[in-house]
């Protein structure tokens, strides 16, 4: 590795990071990672994650693991001088990143037309719940309201047995998955600013970034299919549960073998992919009795089972 990809691809790029939180810092983060020179903007108070847990040693592991890599600068933007500092900052940046609510910067006199007027090749890129325009674009948004709001969580609950309520939802998937997008529109802006010598405003709103996440479901509402799809569902086994994810017409084979049932692959229920689809609950019924069998001669072949399975799954693969 040369010198020159060992500082990272973004070595060089200078980052003002006005994020809180979790999509921003994230978004960030990843720009520090590629070897960006990023310094977060905080309030006088901090941002907020800085209180939360895990914490280790009495600092959060939480802020820390989202905000490593970068510069910290305290600015109050409530008072004209740190505002005056902020747009000297932004005049010599390559990129701005902000996850306020819209309107907020534009109020502090730091939004894109603005900034862009002082620096023309100002990438500016804005995370927001609904995006910047449109009828809920003011709206406070959080990961788990954009669960809701994008129709994951109903989605979601569809393909549980008891679909009478949405699961509960602790893992931000709007936030990493905004991050994510942030991250790589700003690379586009970049390879398109070395063209036309010209920054320009993303846009970014989390509830576009779960909606494209749900490809089948969007699909599925507009153009219903004749039957609900197969579902890969945990199998129990004697130490937790397993999840296997026969694919292919040689992985099923090959699970066929592993949990000693070789007359299965002649078995007419699961000879085609519809007819598999259409007997899906007695595969997985299958696949629960060979490990109920096990528990019960008291051999511990869950994990050994899921080697087995894995080994002959693999190599059931296609070689490139």
């Amino acid at each position: 590795m040369t010198g020159e990809a060992a500082a990272g691809a973004l070595a060089g790029v200078q980052v003002l990071d006005f994020t809180i939180v979790m999509s921003g810092p994230m978004c960030t983060r990843m720009l520090a990672d590629a070897g960006a020179d990023v310094v977060k903007v905080e309030p006088p108070e901090g941002d907020v994650a800085r209180q939360r847990g895990p914490l280790r040693g009495g600092i959060s592991a939480y802020y820390g693991s989202l905000n490593c890599g970068k510069r910290s600068l305290v600015l109050d933007l409530s008072q004209a001088e740190g505002r005056r500092i902020a747009r000297e900052l932004a005049a010599r940046c390559d990129v701005l990143v902000e996850n306020f609510r819209p309107g907020v910067m534009q109020r502090l006199g730091l939004d894109y037309a603005a900034l862009a007027a002082i620096n023309p090749r100002l990438v500016y890129a804005s995370i927001s719940g609904y995006g910047q325009t449109g009828p809920r674009a003011a709206l406070p948004a959080y990961a788990p309201v954009i669960h809701a709001a994008s129709g994951c969580d109903l989605a979601n609950a569809e393909y549980q047995r008891d679909s009478s309520r949405p699961p509960n939802n602790g893992i931000f998937i709007a936030d990493v998955l905004g991050a994510s997008y942030a991250f790589g529109a700003i690379q586009l802006a970049l390879l398109e600013r070395e063209r036309s010598g010209r920054g320009q405003h993303i846009d970014v709103a989390l509830l576009d970034s779960v909606l494209g996440m749900l490809v089948y479901e969007i699909l599925a509402a507009q153009f219903p299919p004749a039957r609900r799809r197969q579902l890969y569902e945990p199998v129990r086994a004697a130490d937790g549960w397993v999840m296997v994810a026969a694919v292919t017409a040689k992985n099923q084979q090959a699970l066929f073998d592993v949990i000693g049932r070789p007359d299965a692959k002649q078995d007419p229920r699961f000879a085609t992919l519809a007819a598999k689809e259409a007997h899906w609950g007695e595969l997985l019924r299958l696949m629960e009795g060979w490990n109920a069998r096990t528990q019960q001669r008291g051999v511990r072949a869950p994990a050994d089972g899921c080697r087995r399975f894995l080994a002959a799954a693999t190599a059931a693969w296609p070689r490139r």
